[in-house]
């Protein structure tokens, strides 16, 4: 399935340990347009680790869906685009050249391909030339330690890439310093290909600014949509508020989901996810994040979570 960019598209950003198959199933239901799987070591899939491959798996109601890789080695981006090849219901290749984490970049991986535009390009021309999925795309930051966003794109554009995500730092900004807006306006400006917007999007208002000020064709949501994966609805109705009945239906089958997929063990990495869903308006927050904490038996925090999420309130975007 091709994306259709004739109207801002919304994309949810991968983030390593939150965007996995439960966590975009639940976004997928509030209009999000495309997901991503997070972010695959192309090494370990090479590999043919257990772990890797499991993290390749997508949910039914995932069209249209992009995998994303990271790696440099143009034999081994072989072998994991063929082996994608053989996975039904994947739309797109992503490269990631953005990934700050020092284990990433060490490995002429991430953000660390922004140093070196000549294999950059190549990786790209490797994926475009080998895949049989409908777009190849790449997700980028403006540059290493100093900013080259445009000379970036271009390569991008000129490899084959159908279109791109731009986070608007540098590797060196990590996720501290200021999104430069402008820069990714500038992007847009200079390449024909789509271009898609991301860093500290948190709103609906801000979303709508990013769009207008960028002229971008869509934008993509990571760390604002955890805890708080109903985000993509409120962009797209204007609805501030989400009611506590739907947080506490959507929570309950996010755990339901966590388990299915994980078994027993799952009910301990929600814990993070139940961190985030009660940061904001319960009472009694801390010490139910403490409770959970101490709770390992997926049926017993169930129930735990079930009570806590009954209380009444509204929650604004």
């Amino acid at each position: 399935m091709k994306l259709d960019f004739s109207q801002p598209l919304y994309a949810l950003a991968p983030l390593a340990g939150f965007t996995d198959l439960p966590f975009r199933s639940v976004v997928k239901k509030f209009g999000v347009d495309l997901t991503v799987s997070e972010m695959i070591s192309s090494n370990a899939l090479a590999h043919d680790s257990k772990k890797t491959h499991k993290m390749l798996e997508k949910s039914s109601l995932e069209t249209p869906y992009s995998i994303q890789i990271a790696g440099s080695d143009l034999n081994v981006i072989k072998r994991v685009v063929e082996i994608i090849n053989t996975k039904e219901g994947v739309d797109i290749i992503d490269l990631n050249c953005g990934c700050p984490a020092p284990k990433v970049v060490n490995n002429l991986q991430g953000s660390s391909l922004l140093t070196d535009l000549v294999q950059m390009g190549k990786v790209i021309e490797t994926i475009k030339r080998y895949s049989n999925k409908e777009q190849t795309s790449v997700k980028i930051r403006l540059g290493f330690d100093e900013k080259n966003h445009v000379e970036i794109a271009k390569v991008c554009q000129e490899s084959g890439a159908d279109f791109i995500a731009v986070h608007g730092r540098t590797k060196a900004g990590r996720y501290k310093a200021t999104v430069d807006y402008d820069a990714i306006a500038e992007i847009k400006s200079v390449i024909s290909i789509p271009v898609i917007a991301n860093g500290d999007i948190d709103s609906p208002s801000k979303a709508k600014w990013v769009l207008e000020h960028t002229g971008a064709d869509g934008i993509m949501i990571g760390r604002a949509a955890v805890g708080n994966p109903w985000i993509f609805h409120q962009i797209k109705t204007g609805k501030e508020s989400v009611e506590s009945t739907l947080i506490k239906e959507v929570v309950l089958e996010h755990f339901d989901q966590m388990i299915a997929h994980y078994g027993e063990y799952g009910a301990v990495m929600f814990r993070k996810h139940l961190h985030t869903y009660s940061k904001a308006g319960y009472q009694g927050a801390s010490a139910f994040r403490d409770l959970v904490n101490r709770i390992d038996d997926p049926s017993q925090m169930r129930v735990v979570v079930a009570e806590f999420f009954s209380q009444d309130f509204f929650k604004n975007s």
